[in-house]
């Protein structure tokens, strides 16, 4: 499977944050998208996603025009209906979805290593990461061809975390995962190739023979550089 990029750029009035991006993304792959705050990459998910109008370009799905219907997107800060427990929140979803009555909520809940004791509670009462955990739980329902995930990691415990990280590994399997990220080491240690957002365009670091500190020091020396380039 094949996420074409071609010839996307986007403005906002004279700002340019996306210039011309032509780029590849293949299925059983985590790409990290890492670039500094303010370097486009929100922009990017929302103009892959169909959330915003971008000024030029056109997204491929194995050599069809993409469909939105097959991308999940999950956000920073979650959303969900916090009027409903995490039991009737999933019901509801599985009922209008897939059409399935008879639901072993253990078993959707052990997916994402929720406790059986959170299945009543509130959502307004979940933690951050909890409601990260549903997030993540409705797309590997739905799911989509392309997941894209916009600094889902962001303010959760090191425990949820690693939760998140083994899951996300598991799923990438038949699957296009992208994810947004500013800090680096979580991007090294999750995804399979890195992606720099740097002068409103892709830049591909490849991992292969690189040490972990010599590959964080070549992403960072790269960042640096923009930043140089920026206020000179």
């Amino acid at each position: 499977m094949e996420l074409k990029i071609c010839n996307l750029s986007k403005n906002y009035t004279k700002n340019e944050i996306l210039k011309d991006i032509n780029f590849t993304f293949k299925d059983n792959c985590i790409y990290g998208l890492v670039g500094r705050n303010g370097s486009g990459k929100t922009t990017f998910m929302n103009s892959l996603d169909g959330d915003i109008r971008i000024d030029s370009g056109e997204f491929y799905l194995d050599g069809e025009v993409l469909d939105t219907n097959d991308i999940g997107y999950i956000v920073s800060t979650p959303i969900v209906p916090e009027f409903l427990t995490g039991k009737e929140f999933l019901q509801f979803y599985l009922e209008i979805h897939n059409n399935e009555k008879d639901i072993d909520f253990d078993y959707y809940f052990d997916l994402v290593e929720l406790e059986k004791e959170d299945q009543d509670k509130l959502l307004k009462d979940y933690s951050h990461g909890m409601k990260n955990k549903m997030q993540l739980l409705i797309n590997i329902i739905s799911n989509p061809k392309i997941l894209l995930l916009d600094e889902p990691l962001v303010s959760l415990d090191v425990l949820v975390q690693d939760s998140i990280k083994k899951l996300l590994k598991k799923l990438k399997k038949d699957h296009i995962i992208i994810f947004s990220t500013h800090i680096l080491e979580i991007a090294v240690d999750i995804c399979d190739e890195i992606i720099l957002l740097k002068d409103k365009n892709f830049e591909l670091v490849e991992k292969k023979n690189l040490s972990t500190k010599k590959y964080k020091d070549k992403i960072l020396e790269s960042l640096k550089e923009e930043k140089a380039e920026e206020d000179a």
